[in-house]
C-alpha cells in the first residue's frame, strides 16, 4: 500500500466528521439504495461508481457529446444529498416529449458543468457540491471505457446494454468480461479511498456490469487486495437475466474474488428470507430467480473462512424488490466496531 500512496501523494482524501470510512464500489440502481442507508450511519462515506453505463439517457449523452456516462454518478449523488425539495425533484425530472424525451435534467446539468469544466471529476465535484452531498462521488476512470464479454460460444459483445439481450438470444452465458481499451487508469482519488477506508463494500448492483466492471480498471484490484479494511460483498437478492442466470452467492463470491485477482472478501451479506410467490411473478416472468443462502454455499463460505451475515435483507415497495439499506448499513457499522 505505501508504494501505491508513494505515487499519488496524500491529497486524495482526508476524514471528515464521524463514523468509519466506508467505501462503496458498484453502479446501477442498487448502490444508490445502499448510499441511502449509509449516509445515515457515517460521514465518512465514498462511492466509487463505474461510468460504463451506455444505454438509455446516459448512452446518448455520451455519444453525442464524448463524454463519460453520467446516469450512474447522477443517482449516487441524488442518494447521499442533503438537498431536499425542489432541486431535489428537478434533477430527479425526466422529459416526457419532444427531443429530450426520456432524458433525465441531473444527467444534463452535469453535462453542463463538463462542457464548463473540461473535466469530468471537476463536473461531478461541482454537481456535488450544488446538492450538499454527505460525503463523495467518484468516477472509477475519466477514461472512455467499454465493457465487452466473450460468452461460452466464444462470441465477443462490446457495450453494457448489449450483454444481457445477447447472451439471452443466443442461450450462452458469459465466460469473462473486459475492458475496452484494455489498458485503463483509475482516478487517484478512487485509489486513495480504497486504500484509506476501513469498511469496503462491493454490490450491491449487478454482478458483471455494477461491481465487476470496476476491478477491470488498471489500479482497482491492487488497491483492494492492499487495503486493510474489511472486505464486504453484498450478495444481489435476485439473479440477473442475461448476466448471472443460476448462479449462487457462492458464485457471487468466487467471481468477485477472481477479478480482483485474489481471494480478499472476508464477509458477505446475503438475504435468507423467501419472498412471497405474488410478488416474484413480476421477476420470475422476466426471468430471474431468488437467490438464497444454500447449504453448499455455507460449505464453500465456511472452507474458505468468509463469514456469512444472513437475514431478512429484502424492501419491498411498489412491487419492486430492493434491499433494506438501513439494516444493511447498520450490519456494516457494526462490523468496524470488531477490530
Amino acid at each position: 500500500m505505501e508504494g501505491i500512496l508513494n505515487k499519488m501523494g496524500t491529497d486524495y482524501y482526508c476524514q471528515k466528521g464521524n463514523g468509519p470510512r466506508i467505501t462503496v464500489i458498484d453502479g446501477g440502481t442498487g448502490l444508490s439504495v445502499i448510499l441511502r442507508g449509509m449516509k445515515k450511519v457515517t460521514e465518512n462515506l465514498t462511492a466509487v461508481v463505474t461510468v460504463a453505463d451506455d444505454g438509455g439517457g446516459s448512452g446518448i449523452l455520451r455519444e453525442d457529446l464524448g463524454m463519460l456516462s453520467p446516469g450512474d454518478i447522477r443517482s449516487c449523488i441524488l442518494a447521499m444529498a442533503d438537498e431536499e425539495g425542489t432541486m431535489q425533484e428537478l434533477l430527479k425530472y425526466r422529459f416526457s416529449e419532444g427531443r429530450y424525451a426520456g432524458q433525465n435534467f441531473g444527467n444534463l446539468l452535469i453535462a453542463a458543468l463538463n462542457g464548463i469544466y473540461g473535466n469530468f471529476e471537476t463536473a461531478v465535484a461541482k454537481a456535488s457540491e450544488i446538492l450538499r452531498v454527505r460525503g463523495r462521488v467518484l468516477p472509477v476512470t475519466t477514461q472512455d471505457v467499454t465493457l465487452c464479454a466473450e460468452l461460452q460460444n466464444g462470441d465477443v459483445i462490446c457495450g453494457e446494454s448489449r450483454i444481457p439481450e445477447r447472451v439471452i438470444s443466443e442461450k450462452s452465458g458469459i465466460r469473462r468480461v473486459f475492458l475496452k481499451p484494455t489498458r485503463t487508469i483509475a482516478t487517484k482519488a478512487a485509489i486513495h479511498a480504497i486504500l484509506e477506508a476501513d469498511v469496503i463494500v462491493l454490490g450491491p448492483g449487478s454482478l458483471y456490469s455494477s461491481i465487476i466492471v470496476n476491478f477491470l480498471v488498471g489500479g482497482i484490484g491492487e488497491a483492494i487486495q492492499q487495503s486493510p479494511a474489511r472486505k464486504i460483498l453484498i450478495c444481489n437478492v435476485m439473479t440477473q437475466p442475461g448476466e448471472t442466470d443460476g448462479y449462487t452467492v457462492s458464485d457471487h463470491v468466487k467471481k468477485s474474488n477472481e477479478y480482483i485477482g485474489r481471494e480478499v472478501i472476508e464477509y458477505v451479506i446475503a438475504n435468507n428470507k423467501q419472498i412471497e410467490e405474488e410478488k416474484l411473478k413480476p421477476y420470475i416472468k422476466d426471468g430471474s430467480r431468488q437467490i438464497l443462502p444454500t447449504k453448499t454455499d455455507k460449505v464453500y463460505l465456511n472452507e474458505k473462512e468468509i463469514r456469512l451475515i444472513e437475514n431478512d435483507f429484502t424492501d419491498i415497495k411498489l412491487g419492486y424488490i430492493r434491499h433494506d439499506a438501513e439494516r444493511i448499513a447498520n450490519v456494516i457499522v457494526g462490523l468496524t466496531h470488531e477490530y
